[in-house]
Order: structure tokens, then sequence, then C-alpha cells
């Protein structure tokens, strides 16, 4: 019966963008989930194919924003106006306005707690890290993080380095490594980390 309620929950929101509330708040929507919501119900202007955004994501204007293919948001911020100006506008009475596009391209990581502001563009193969405040441009293949973002390096040397970490781990050959899964790991991948990581499979 839970499961039941739980697929019609989920089938009322991504389909018919009804029942929102209840769904999020009972069946917490994995990343995949709220994408296949928002590109439906989102009002975003553009939403490539495999996104991944998690429902905590803060997206102040949709209708400014363009993700490509592949592009996983994580608890971050993307601001798209200013809402100085409109404290100002509103102080002085004179005519002002600032609202930019975001452009985000293909294979597109942005970590937890970053803000991204208005009129930034960030280019394929990009990664910028958690708490980062991006407020200039991202170059394509650039890993980026810190207030303001500056360039660590190239995404594809960070690639190589965590292919090797990666083969490196006792439980390099589990099939969920090779395959994609969203949500806990299954219990006996956890069981192989928590024993590498504490010497006890709990």
């Amino acid at each position: 019966m839970k499961a039941l309620l739980r697929h019609l929950l989920e089938w009322l929101a991504i389909e018919h963008g009804r029942a929102v509330g209840p769904w999020r708040r009972i069946c917490q929507p994995a990343g995949q989930q709220w994408a296949a919501y928002l590109r439906r119900h989102g009002g975003l202007y553009a939403i490539g194919d495999a996104c991944v955004i998690q429902a905590n994501v803060v997206i102040t204007d949709p209708a400014h924003l363009s993700l490509g293919n592949n592009v996983w948001l994580s608890g971050c911020t993307l601001f798209s106006h200013n809402g100085a100006a409109a404290m100002l506008k509103a102080a002085t009475g004179r005519q002002l306005d600032q609202v930019a596009p975001i452009r985000i391209g293909n294979n597109v990581f942005i970590g937890h707690q970053a803000v991204v502001m208005p009129g930034v563009s960030i280019g394929d193969n990009c990664i910028v890290g958690s708490n980062a405040v991006v407020t200039r441009d991202v170059p394509a293949n650039s890993m980026v993080g810190g207030v303001p973002a500056r360039l660590i390096g190239p995404t594809d040397a960070y690639l190589e380095r965590l292919a090797q970490a990666t083969h490196a781990l006792p439980w390099a050959a589990h099939p969920a490594v090779a395959a994609d899964y969203f949500g806990p790991a299954p219990a006996d991948l956890t069981a192989l980390r928590n024993q590498h990581f504490f010497g006890v499979p709990q």
C-alpha cells in the first residue's frame, strides 16, 4: 500500500504538477525525479537530458536558467537577479533593474551550498566546488572553488586522479561501482566501505 501511494504521488507530481508538497514530504524524491518534475513544471528556459537536480536546489528565476545535458546540482543556489537593485528602487524611487541569465553547459556538477551569480556562464565539463561563489564565467574543462570562485585546475586532470584512486579501492570491482545507482549504496557495498574505513563492516 505504501509503495502504491508513493507511486501515485510521483505520477501526480511529475505528470500533472499536482500533490507536489506531499510527494516531496513523503517520498523525498531523488535528484533525477526532481529534475523530471522541473523539466515539465519548473519553468526553466532550457533543460537537457540526464540532469540530476536535488530538491533543495534554489533557482530564483527559472525562466532565465539554461541547463545542458548531464548537469548535476547539489543543494546550490542559482541567482538570476540582484535583490539589492529592487531594494534601492524602493528606497529611491528610481527606475532600477538588474537581471541576467545563467547558462550551464553539458557535464557540469555544482556542489552543495555553492552560489552562482547573475550573468554567469559555465562551460562544458566543469566542476564547481561546495560553498563556492561563482561571480564570473567558468571556461570549459575547469574546476573552480572558493569565495569568489577561482580556477583549481582542469577537469581532465581531476578525472585521471579520480580514476586511479577508484582503481585502488578495495570495492573497485563491486558491480555498483560500474553501474549507475541513486540513493543509498547497496548494503554489501556499505559494509565493504565501513570495513575499510573503520575495521568493522557495520
